[in-house]
């Protein structure tokens, strides 16, 4: 079952200095100079690239997978518009999102090197949080973070999310299965920061 209208993915979300929005075809082009320009300071981070990770046809399947995620209610991507310029600086999603008894998504953002440490990321992930607890009613929300990323992890905690442990070998980073900390932010916890 769908959790959103069929003209969802046009869902646009705003803070003071974003919007965020559906990802579009039209973005190709500044996504992947994003992509590219930010490589170095999102690979630790992130699943290793294919060898076509940054081309049109790799693009246009990533939107297929979006469009689908959208329509099918499992999750939510949005891409980070600076409004000022009017600049893609990044992406802020809620991804597998459960339904019945759990209620819950998990969120991942970037933001692409140029725009890090400006406050944007904040902003975003305030602001899909907001959207996940009143729009789509989730009772939870969680984060993965490698213990070594103590940006991230930080900015999740000064914003309400909770340590839960560790995942030991939880996801595939850089071409090994990484641990990392759980972290959650329930429906009715104060979003802070």
């Amino acid at each position: 079952m769908a959790l959103w209208r069929d003209d969802s993915p046009t869902i646009e979300l705003e803070t003071r200095d974003l919007v965020l929005r559906a990802p579009r075809a039209e973005d190709y082009e500044a996504w992947a100079k994003l992509r590219a320009a930010s490589r170095r300071h999102t690979e630790p981070w992130e699943p290793s690239w294919t060898e076509d990770e940054l081309t049109r046809t790799a693009y246009r399947g990533r939107l297929r997978r979006y469009d689908l995620d959208w329509k099918e209610g499992r999750g939510a991507p949005f891409f980070v518009i600076r409004k000022r310029g009017n600049l893609l600086i990044g992406a802020c999603n809620l991804n597998n999102i459960k339904r019945g008894v759990m209620q819950s998504a998990d969120i991942g953002y970037w933001i692409g090197a140029p725009y890090v440490r400006q406050g944007y990321a904040r902003q975003a992930v305030r602001r899909v949080l907001a959207f996940a607890f009143s729009e789509l009613h989730l009772n939870r929300i969680e984060a993965a973070v490698q213990p070594a990323n103590t940006v991230s992890r930080t900015l999740l905690e000064e914003i309400g999310f909770q340590h839960e442990g560790l995942a030991r070998r939880l996801l595939f980073i850089a071409g090994e299965w990484r641990d990392h900390d759980r972290l959650a932010l329930l429906a009715g916890d104060p979003i802070r920061g």
